[in-house]
């Protein structure tokens, strides 16, 4: 009989497949084995069960409510699907011992996956993850009269105080004469993409006195019948909306709420000028380090350095991320892929506290405008990437053979510095650089370039394509 064990495999955010494998015997496993570290970590306290807006949450979070109650544990269960940070946020605001959250992100719905948090509100480090992972195992309930309780609770709206809070005590943005945020002077196009940021992020925004125009905010378990990607080519009719000057700003976040995307009359921000802008307005009234990944955009630096501040570089992945910003107390911290954080916060990305405060930024000063100045002061960029199919056991290969052919110029341009944080990133004289690193989630290798024309782009990003091929 087939071990059920040997499906589960935990990557860079838990353990995520398709329903066929995600099943709830296995889901109940990975609770035990949750139950069995939180025993051995000597964890007081209820551990908070979150999931997202897909079908087959609801039903799975029970399921693991039920394997931890039965071995002691209390549990709160949000009263509806909730954002992610939402549930992290609620680890630390009531002092629990972690949380589980039942979510796929932005997969599509035939997806579903299971995370753990710790009681610090930061993502699992590898070394929790890895005891998870040796602990699975059927479960083991304790005699009935040592189980513990289930409670609902409403974690939306002690998170949308908190995140309002901090937003206004921030100091740049608008405030009422009590010191309340004010966003009276934004609209704001939302869109859902029928996640669990429905009906919390847009009441955030109308909350602080935003006009918010709804888009996707349905609740539709099949997110319309595609995936909730934030990506730019899943969101034209929002971009559509503040292009044509309907709204002054677009927000949406992906499936569990964790990560945002921004639009300005400009079209598609992007999340490299979003988090050079944001951090940009922060250290207007503050002051502090920032924490980008190896694949995200040197204009950090570049704002950073201007003000006397530095930038702590680490490997893709937020867990990465949130341990630096723990470690250098850092204002602002963030990866290009759309997940961003700050100080005062949990050290999990949050999509809702994002768009609260991008709102607050354009308040204060226009996005595309404080771009302009930006770039006309530190320079412009353009960044781009792609991918190469590499099957996940050759993956380590293929890196290790890189590097006895990295190259002494990428198309025509001398090679300055290699970085090995995370894969191999090439620094050119230029500026421009080439980074190749393995995906922690797909059978590919991820491609990255950033220059300050799209042509130079074009060409890092061919040369790349040309390392990496002949190695796979």
């Amino acid at each position: 009989m087939t071990d059920p064990t040997e499906a589960i495999q935990f990557g860079t955010d838990g353990w995520r497949a398709t329903l066929d494998t995600f099943t709830d015997d296995r889901v109940r496993i990975v609770a035990q084995a949750v139950a069995d570290y939180l025993r051995e970590a000597d964890a007081e306290g209820p551990v908070v069960v979150g999931y997202d807006a897909r079908a087959s949450s609801p039903g799975f979070a029970e399921s693991v409510a039920d394997v931890l109650t039965k071995n002691g544990f209390d549990v709160i269960l949000p009263e509806r699907d909730c954002p992610t940070p939402v549930a992290v946020w609620t680890v630390v605001d009531r002092d629990c011992a972690g949380a589980v959250v039942l979510s796929a992100s932005h997969n599509p719905p035939e997806y579903n996956g299971i995370k753990y948090f710790p009681g610090d509100g930061a993502p699992a480090m590898p070394d929790v993850t890895d005891r998870i992972e040796a602990n699975l195992r059927e479960p083991e309930p304790l005699p009935e009269s040592e189980h513990g309780m289930v409670v609902r609770d409403d974690l939306v709206t002690p998170h949308v105080e908190a995140v309002t809070d901090l937003v206004a005590s921030l100091g740049f943005s608008p405030t009422d004469a009590d010191g309340n945020l004010d966003l009276s002077g934004v609209t704001v196009a939302y869109d859902a993409m029928h996640g669990s940021g429905r009906g919390v992020t847009d009441a955030v925004l109308e909350r602080a006195g935003a006009e918010v125009q709804r888009l996707r905010c349905e609740d539709d378990p099949e997110f319309g019948g595609g995936a909730p990607e934030p990506a730019e080519s899943n969101l034209h009719a929002m971009t559509e909306r503040v292009v044509d000057g309907d709204v002054d700003i677009g927000l949406a976040n992906d499936g569990d709420a964790d990560r945002i995307a921004v639009a300005t009359p400009a079209g598609y921000l992007g999340e490299n000028r979003f988090f050079a802008a944001t951090y940009d307005a922060l250290l207007e009234e503050n002051s502090g380090p920032a924490v980008r990944t190896v694949s995200t955009t040197f204009l950090i630096d570049r704002i950073a350095d201007a003000h006397g501040e530095r930038v702590i570089e680490t490997a893709v992945g937020f867990k990465w991320v949130a341990d630096a910003m723990g470690e250098h107390d850092a204002l602002m911290g963030g990866e290009e892929s759309g997940g961003f954080s700050i100080r005062g916060h949990i050290r999990e990305k949050d999509g809702v506290l994002m768009a609260l405060l991008a709102c607050a930024v354009e308040a204060a000063e226009p996005y595309d405008d404080r771009i302009e100045r930006i770039e006309y002061e530190h320079g412009g960029i353009v960044a781009d990437k792609l991918s190469v199919d590499c099957p996940d056991d050759q993956k380590a290969r293929v890196i290790d053979e890189l590097e006895d052919v990295i190259p002494d110029e990428i198309a025509g341009v001398a090679v300055e510095r290699t970085v090995t944080v995370d894969g191999f990133k090439l620094l050119c004289a230029d500026g421009s650089w080439l980074l190749v690193r393995p995906s922690g989630t797909e059978p590919k290798l991820r491609v990255y370039a950033e220059a300050s024309t799209e042509a130079r782009v074009e060409a890092v990003l061919d040369a790349g394509r040309e390392l990496v091929a002949p190695l796979v």
